[in-house]
Formats: structure tokens, C-alpha cells, sequence
């Protein structure tokens, strides 16, 4: 307090001497001019009064403005050192002249930001921890399928004509799938890390979807499926990738194929849009819940997890659809109902 009314003593002194030394200019002025001091002398006398006054409320001012942006730097200080500490529950009130209004709204961005990172971060450590378990799960599997198949034999089942061909062959099924799962595991590796690389070029979609159909079609027929090609015959460039596109298109049949009971119909096909193809594979097979439809095209997830074992998904050829649709610019598109089929789509550009 002591200091306080020091600073103070030396604020009203100040005013005094400014105004003796406003009388005395005004005294000469009137002086300068041959003013009678009669007429004049209460003026100078109220002018010099009211210019200290006019002083002392002008630093007075100062002074509180002073004090209270220095306030307010304090408070962005604290609150600065509390964010270096970790603590990101700060949020400075947007207020005071235009740099620390300016500086405080910038902290409260940036804690924002920081924020949404850590958030960011948090998902993508649930998102890794999960996929390393469901990869965990989904190759223990085939292994211990295959290992037991394989020490049955050993233990004597070898020797037996009845079931050792049998036993053989489901070790060779599973294996067939681990590499399945494998492959499929390095491919959308590649995707998501930017090491594939997309080729675009434009090509005959016509001619592409014919020729796609007829390579899945033994498979469709096996399960005693009708695999129908709306293709056409005339001419519709697009551009893209068509070996990527080729994947996409087979992933989306054998997804089909899977899940369409024997006796069933697929289609693939396409509509001319006025800028844009709309390729499709549609089927009348189980079809999927509303409630799994935001989910299909996540890695691993499954809509009927014994039933996508038995048929041999690896869990991933949705994802890695998704995956190269968007390097495509595009959106995988899908309408189903439960007992009545799926249709999947994208577009693609003329």
C-alpha cells in the first residue's frame, strides 16, 4: 500500500506542476497580447485549475487501463503455463486491447486444436489395438486348424486311407485362406500407406464389366448361381484404374457369391449418367441389417461372424473396396434389406 499512495503523492504533484505551469504560459500570452490581468486573472487561474484536473484524470485513466491489461497478460501467462503442464482445460475470456484480444484467442485455438489431436490420437491407438487383436484372431485360426489337422496325422491318422486325404485337404483349405488373409493384409497396408500407386487411364467399361462377369462366373455356377452381365455392346469410356477396379469389382461378385444362396441371381452392370458411370452388382441373397450398414466397410467387421468363417472371408475385401474407390475420388455406395439382397455401387468418371 505504501507504494501505492507514493506513486499516488507523486501523480498529484505532477498535476500541480503542470498546472502553475499552464497559468504561467497563459500569464505570458496575456502578457504577449497587453491583456489587462484584472479582466483575465480568474480565467488563467480556472484554465491552469482545470488543466491539472484534465491531467490527473487523464493518467488516472491510464493508469487503470495499464493495470488491467497487465491483468489480463498475467492471466494469458498462467494460463500458457498451465498448457505446457498438460493442462488443456484452459479457456481464456477473448478481452483487453487488440494484441492480447488477439493473443488469447489464438491460445484458445490452439488448445483447441490440441484437442482435437490428442482425440485423434486416442481413436487411432483403439483403432491399432483393435486391428492387431482381430489380426491376432483371425490368423490363430488357420493355424491351429492346420496344426491340429497336422498332428493328427503324425499321432497315427496318416496311416489310414479313410481320413488322411481328408485331413490333408483341410490343412491345404486353411492354409489357402491364411495366405488369402495374408495377401489381403499387405494389400490394404499399401493402400493406406500411399505405396500403391493408381494408374488412371480411360478405358471401355462395357468390355470391362463383360469380362469381369465371365471370370467369376465358374464360381457363380459352382454354387449353382445365375451371374447376369448388363454390360451392353456399345462403346462408354471412363477413367480410372482398371486393374484396382478389376479387384473392386471382383470383391464386390465373390461378396455376392458368398452370400446368395444356391438358386439365386446376381447382376453387374452400369448406368450412363450425364457425367459419370454408375457400376453396380446387386443380389437377392441374405441381404444385411440396417444396423450394420455404417460398419460393413470396416476392417474385420463381420455381420454374421460364423457364417462369413464357413464361406472363407478374410474380413478385409470391404475395406479394401472403400479404400480404392476413394483413391478414385469416389464413394462406395449400398442398399440392402434382410431376406431380399444387396446392392453396391460406385461411380465412376467419364
Amino acid at each position: 500500500m505504501n507504494r501505492f499512495f507514493r506513486s499516488y503523492r507523486v501523480r498529484i504533484a505532477v498535476a500541480v506542476l503542470v498546472g502553475v505551469s499552464i497559468y504561467f504560459l497563459l500569464f505570458a500570452v496575456e502578457s504577449a497580447f497587453h491583456l489587462r490581468a484584472s479582466l483575465v486573472a480568474n480565467h488563467l487561474f480556472t484554465s491552469a485549475t482545470i488543466g491539472a484536473l484534465l491531467f490527473f484524470l487523464f493518467e488516472e485513466v491510464l493508469v487503470s487501463f495499464r493495470v488491467r491489461q497487465l491483468k489480463i497478460l498475467n492471466t494469458i501467462v498462467d494460463a500458457l503455463q498451465r498448457i505446457s503442464a498438460g493442462d488443456l482445460s484452459v479457456q481464456l475470456p477473448e478481452t483487453g486491447a487488440g494484441e492480447l484480444k488477439h493473443i488469447s484467442k489464438l491460445t484458445n485455438q490452439i488448445v483447441g486444436n490440441l484437442k482435437d489431436d490428442i482425440s485423434k490420437l486416442e481413436k487411432l491407438e483403439r483403432v491399432r489395438s483393435e486391428f492387431l487383436a482381430n489380426v491376432s484372431h483371425e490368423l490363430r485360426t488357420p493355424i491351429f486348424s492346420i496344426q491340429g489337422f497336422i498332428e493328427t496325422l503324425i499321432d497315427g491318422a496318416m496311416d489310414d486311407p479313410k481320413v488322411n486325404r481328408d485331413f490333408l485337404q483341410k490343412a491345404y483349405e486353411h492354409s489357402e485362406r491364411l495366405n488369402a488373409l495374408l495377401n489381403d493384409l499387405i494389400e490394404i497396408s499399401r493402400i493406406e500407406s500411399g505405396e500403391m500407386r493408381m494408374s488412371f487411364r480411360y478405358f471401355n467399361i462395357s468390355e470391362f464389366v463383360g469380362s469381369v462377369a465371365e471370370e467369376m462366373r465358374p464360381k457363380a455356377e459352382k454354387k449353382s448361381l445365375r451371374l447376369i452381365a448388363r454390360s451392353g455392346t456399345e462403346e462408354v469410356l471412363v477413367l480410372g484404374d482398371r486393374e484396382r477396379l478389376r479387384q473392386v469389382l471382383s470383391n464386390l461378385i465373390d461378396n455376392s457369391i458368398k452370400y446368395t444362396d444356391g438358386g439365386g441371381d446376381i447382376e453387374v452392370g452400369f448406368t450412363e449418367l450425364p457425367e459419370s458411370v454408375r457400376v453396380y452388382v446387386k443380389d437377392n441373397g441374405s441381404g444385411i441389417g440396417k444396423e450394420h450398414l455404417e460398419r460393413i466397410f470396416e476392417r474385420f467387421y463381420r455381420v454374421d461372424k460364423d457364417r462369413s468363417r464357413s464361406v472363407g472371408g478374410t474380413g478385409l475385401g470391404l475395406a479394401i473396396v472403400k479404400h480404392i474407390i476413394e483413391a478414385h475420388n469416389g464413394k462406395i455406395e449400398v442398399n440392402s434389406e434382410l431376406g431380399k439382397g444387396s446392392e453396391f455401387s460406385f461411380l465412376l468418371k467419364k
